[in-house]
């Protein structure tokens, strides 16, 4: 017999360790299995588990499991990412606290070694955490964006796109991070709104006659202007275009420029270009050949190219003093509060700047042309499809892509340097040097680039490098390309459309068929989460109050395609009920001798009520099998719910009790096997998105019958795929006449407040033949379910009956006995009163374009959801007080 509840803590890490030592995870070795893979997204190795990774890779969880359950060669291919400057701040932080040498004193190699040191000491933290909340990835597949393979296929991808003059040097703007001194991609920058000024600076016209004013944010810039800049419509600088101004503090002229990039209508119109340190001047630079003076040095320090007494500051320094000088010379026209949104590195939390330096580059815009049109063809899909908009816009649009990186940690790029300068691009050391002999007709010494790639480079090549590509191995052939991506809406860009260019260009095809973009966790109240707020939830801490199947279900009840995740302890809590109910309702089918009877058909039972719920059991696994195939995961799992909780451990339970209790034994064995049936179809499929609590129960419950033949785990079953001959139109309509019948009668007593203790009757006032003799056989379930006295056919309903109808059918119930009607009418509608003067005020909010621009998203939120709740209220008040009317 089971225990009262289940515990999660016990069972959970039982139920892994048996899953996972029994090579369940591994996809089967059947070559007749039709190949579904996945490739995990791979946490940063440094990472731990957030409640995003919880809903990302739950779903994957529940997609892998889904499949392999139908048969499929399932395989989820799991990893880390080796995640460059994450990494390195976390080895270098830690040896400053433990009062070690720093990095740049212990030299590269031994500094690197450490890092493998905690690589291996402290790495893959999320691992260990993903098991817990129940992933059940092919381990013996895990990979590392540093391993051996991986790196190798690194080294060649370089090489080749190298050698096809896709991959080339160049000197750019990038985003800068002094702290680390090293570029970062866009996603390692934050955009902080803060506090700012603008300041108006006067450049004095060249030949003496006037100035033009400029405004600033960043004024230590100015020293490295090259141009002024104005809008070739405007009147009033036409006549100056062509001119010069002479740039104060540094002393040299500079043209004034006609260019579309400044806007008439703001400020004075006139901006100063800065090409080396602005991403829109470095533009501007190129398209009218502009010298491009860059100010900083790696540490955002000004270096020599500025005046004398400007070399050495910090910026922020330099830029006081910059102030101070067109004050005092009298050219400083004013100073303006702002708020602005400023770069900041998302580690560091320093100011990033733009920086002209000389980068390895990869020419993204060949790339994308295939990768644009493997989606326009359909060969990859996304989910929801409106997220291929901003798939193409971001392609169509794309920059040439920085991929180096001035960091020691990652794969160094394969690129020796000659006495000259010049560049030996090949896989090892060894090969280059044998071009380097060949190029200068002796052996030469070469020394290898500093710089380390991008961790996008290398995690973009991990649907194919992690099957072993460039070898023709068994698993590139069997699993690439892989099925289904599942991912986050901020890394289409850097990682997904990376991962399509080069999948496309090195195997010749897409590297998954489809890509399902989940949606974003925020809080009760709809607001992002953040450490700063203190409303991030740890997911770990939720898997300890509520285990993992709680926060699981959660999780995928709610990924609707359109909509963000409001998650709160409540609405988890609640799910963990539903776990429990299910428990229960298991319990009862055991100690009513529920068992699966040999060679059980569940076409052939005779008692309507079995033949509805085995009808409701055939649909719901049909809408949750095409629900799951298509990604519609909270499709599956509401289905499940309202399927398990409602018709199941609800009506069926309730309904089939005095079939189990009663004399008959053929109705009470029938009624036996087909619950303990049902219970099997449940389970399984429930089991992708609630595993532990399905496969405790599977095991607990071999007593429902030796004809189960278990013969393994519930995650290795097969899933249901029943006949659609199941469903009994007329066996729907009888049972769905019942429970109506008790569904409204139960509403009319709750809305009108009829006390539990008062026992009317049920007056059946017009009915069909059928419908009569139904309520009449079922007279005391009704009545029991009810609370009625008893079940009777009318011609007219008296007077004080409250009429309801169902299925067609009029009843009535007389409870003007029970309750005072005029007291209740009042009642009822003073509260529609109040509730209509809210939806009122609530409306009018949400009405106003002010509120809803301005308002924060969440406030914005929890006032439709306040007007939503407020309407259904009111319409249900409205409905009981209608009911009274002519009573």
């Amino acid at each position: 017999m089971l225990d009262k509840t289940f515990d999660p803590k016990s069972a959970e890490p039982r139920l892994y360790a048996a899953w996972e030592n029994s090579g369940a995870f591994s996809p089967t070795d059947d070559p007749a299995a039709e190949p579904f893979s996945i490739v995990i997204p791979p946490p940063n190795v440094t990472g731990s588990l957030h409640i995003g990774h919880a809903l990302n890779n739950t779903l994957q969880d529940v997609l892998i499991r889904f499949e392999r359950m139908r048969g499929k060669a399932a395989l989820w291919l799991p990893g880390t990412d080796h995640a460059g400057i994450a990494t390195q701040m976390v080895v270098e932080r830690q040896l400053a606290e433990r009062g070690n040498r720093s990095r740049r004193d212990m030299g590269r190699d031994e500094f690197v070694a450490k890092v493998w040191e905690w690589k291996a000491e402290s790495g893959g933290t999320i691992v260990n955490q993903l098991r817990r909340l129940g992933a059940s990835c092919d381990w013996s597949r895990e990979r590392f964006t540093l391993d051996e393979g991986l790196s190798a296929a690194v080294r060649k991808v370089f090489v080749q796109l190298h050698k096809e003059k896709l991959i080339y040097r160049d000197k750019r703007l990038v985003n800068w991070d002094p702290h680390f001194q090293t570029a970062i991609s866009d996603l390692e920058v934050e955009a902080r709104e803060v506090d700012g000024h603008y300041w108006h600076f006067a450049y004095p016209l060249e030949d003496g006659s006037g100035e033009i004013v400029v405004a600033t944010t960043r004024p230590e810039t100015m020293l490295g202007d090259t141009a002024v800049a104005v809008h070739p419509s405007d009147e009033r600088y036409k006549a100056l275009v062509g001119k010069a101004v002479r740039l104060p503090i540094v002393n040299r002229p500079i043209p004034i420029i006609a260019d579309e990039y400044p806007d008439p209508e703001k400020g004075s119109g006139a901006v100063k270009i800065t090409p080396a340190h602005d991403f829109n001047d470095f533009a501007v630079g190129k398209r009218h050949n502009l010298p491009m003076i860059n100010l900083f040095d790696d540490f955002a320090k000004i270096n020599d190219n500025a005046p004398p007494e400007y070399r050495g500051l910090d910026r922020f320094v330099a830029r006081k003093k910059v102030i101070e000088q067109f004050e005092a010379l009298g050219l400083l026209r004013g100073i303006e509060k702002t708020k602005h949104t400023v770069p900041h590195g998302d580690r560091s939390g320093v100011v990033v700047e733009p920086y002209l330096t000389d980068q390895w580059y990869v020419a993204a815009d060949v790339l994308a042309k295939p990768a644009i049109k493997a989606v326009e063809a359909g060969d990859t899909v996304f989910v929801p499809k409106h997220w291929e908009k901003t798939y193409f816009e971001w392609m169509r649009n794309i920059q040439p892509w920085c991929v180096s990186r001035q960091l020691w940690w990652g794969h160094r790029i394969p690129a020796w340097y000659g006495p000259d300068g010049k560049a030996f691009v090949e896989e090892t050391e060894a090969e280059a040097l044998k071009k380097a002999e060949e190029h200068y007709g002796r052996p030469t010494p070469l020394k290898q680039d500093e710089d380390v790639l991008d961790t996008w480079f290398s995690s973009g090549l991990w649907p194919f490098s992690t099957m072993g590509w460039p070898e023709k191995t068994a698993d590139l052939a069997r699993f690439y390309p892989t099925h289904t991506l599942i991912t986050g809406f901020d890394i289409i860009f850097f990682w997904v459309a990376r991962m399509m260019m080069q999948g496309i260009h090195f195997t010749g095809e897409v590297p998954f068929k489809r890509v399902f973009i989940n949606a974003l966790v925020r809080d009760a109240t709809g607001a992002k989460m953040s450490k700063s707020k203190g409303n991030v939830m740890d997911p770990l801490d939720l898997v300890d109050e509520f285990g993992a199947d709680a926060l699981r279900f959660t999780l995928t009840a709610m990924s609707g395609q359109a909509r963000d995740i409001k998650l709160s302890k409540p609405r988890i809590e609640g799910y963990r009920n539903f776990g429990t109910k299910l428990w229960n309702a298991t319990r009862f089918c055991q100690m009513n001798g529920c068992a699966r009877a040999e060679g059980f058909d569940p076409a052939a039972v005779t008692a309507p009520l079995n033949r509805w719920i085995v009808g409701e059991t055939q649909r719901t696994a049909a809408a949750v099998t095409t629900a799951l195939a298509g990604c519609g995961f909270d499709e599956a799992a509401n289905g499940l719910y309202r399927f398990i909780w409602n018709q199941f451990c609800d009506w069926y339970v309730e309904l089939a009790k005095p079939l189990l209790t009663g004399d008959d034994a053929a109705a009470k064995a029938e009624t036996q096997a087909t619950a303990a049936w049902v219970l099997d179809v449940i389970l399984t499929l429930l089991h992708p998105v609630m595993p532990f609590i399905t496969e405790e129960l599977w095991e607990q419950t071999a007593d429902l019958g030796a004809a189960r033949k278990h013969g393994g785990f519930l995650m290795t079953a097969p899933w249901p795929d029943l006949p659609e001959n199941l469903v009994d139109p007329a066996a729907d309509a009888e049972i769905g006449l019942i429970i109506e019948t008790i569904t409204e009668g139960r509403s009319v007593r709750q809305g009108l407040n009829v006390p539990p203790s008062a026992q009317p009757p049920l007056l059946v006032v017009e009915a069909s033949g059928a419908q009569q003799a139904v309520l009449e056989r079922s007279a005391a379930l009704i009545g029991r379910l009810l609370r009625v006295s008893e079940v009777r056919v009318v011609d007219a309903a008296p007077a004080g009956a409250i009429p309801y109808v169902v299925a067609g059918a009029t009843l009535a119930l007389p409870v003007a006995e029970f309750i005072d009607i005029a007291a209740e009418r009042a009642r009822l509608g003073k509260e529609v009163a109040n509730l209509a003067a809210d939806i009122d005020r609530t409306a009018k909010k949400l009405a106003n374009p002010d509120f809803v621009a301005r308002a924060p998203e969440e406030v914005v939120e929890e006032n439709r959801d306040r007007l939503a709740d407020a309407q259904a209220a009111r319409d249900k008040l409205q409905a009981a007080l209608s009911r009274l009317e002519g009573v």
